[in-house]
């Protein structure tokens, strides 16, 4: 009972105390004090960004509705805001124990993955091979599409392939027969060709020792809310977004990583 009576006393005491202080200071109430001194709300992009010490997660150098209308504006966001920002983030805290290795680039680690603990390989192949994957991913599209590969690449597809009409239709292939989730990909082996591959969930080409010049990611998050279950659709559309100016130096870059 007296218990009561003082929870009371105490209830009243500090109404009356706050009432005093909103006549007395009618322009600092508690609403205004809290939206003037709110913590603004960062993209999940943002804080990945923010709170990474070595691997951070890549703006997207077009617009999210950019690609429209063959990768739609919401899949963009969310595939990379949420998608590739979960890959970031996994592989930051895999690597955050281990400090000799957190200067390595991405694909140093994906090349070496036996060489790291191993209650982080599988962490680092999944997350690892997310963020080097997507991080080529984004920089191969355009709204600004050539069309079709010039100069040196182009003629070695023609060595390699017969033409780029072949290329196409064994990339495509290739990203059909994924079963479940993967990527297609054009690769250049340690013999200085260039191949079609496919690999499932996020591996890496650089796995097998092969340098991933254009990929083509097949997970269903990357088409679902647009092309549902008609992933032969989404593969065909997809050649109307490739930089092929960014796959031509990724070419050339694979060059030096055969010849190394």
């Amino acid at each position: 009972m007296y218990s009561k009576k003082l929870y009371g006393f105490i209830f009243l005491v500090g109404l009356s105390i706050f009432l005093m202080l909103e006549n007395l200071y009618p322009h600092t109430s508690m609403a205004s004090s809290l939206e003037n001194n709110k913590t603004p709300i960062l993209s999940q992009a943002t804080v990945v960004a923010q709170n990474t010490s070595d691997f951070v997660l890549p703006p997207l150098t077009y617009d999210y509705d950019a690609l429209e209308p063959y990768i739609d504006s919401q899949t963009m966001t969310f595939h990379h805001d949420k998608h590739h920002a979960g890959y970031v983030k996994n592989l930051n805290e895999a690597i955050s124990p281990y400090p000799e290795f957190q200067g390595q680039t991405i694909e140093e680690l994906l090349l070496n993955i036996d060489t790291l603990p191993e209650d982080i390989q599988t962490t680092v192949r999944n997350n690892g091979g997310g963020h080097s994957n997507h991080s080529i991913f984004w920089s191969i599209m355009t709204p600004d599409s050539e069309g079709e590969p010039t100069g040196e690449l182009a003629s070695t597809i023609s060595r390699d392939f017969g033409d780029f009409a072949a290329l196409k239709e064994e990339f495509n292939t290739a990203g059909k027969k994924q079963f479940g989730s993967g990527w297609a990909w054009l690769v250049m082996n340690d013999e200085g060709k260039l191949e079609i591959i496919n690999t499932p969930n996020q591996d890496s080409p650089l796995l097998e020792g092969k340098y991933p010049i254009m990929g083509n990611d097949v997970w269903e998050h990357a088409y679902y809310l647009k092309y549902q279950n008609k992933r032969g659709d989404y593969l065909d559309a997809w050649w109307n977004v490739i930089n092929w100016s960014e796959v031509n130096q990724r070419f050339l870059a694979a060059q030096d990583f055969i010849d190394q």
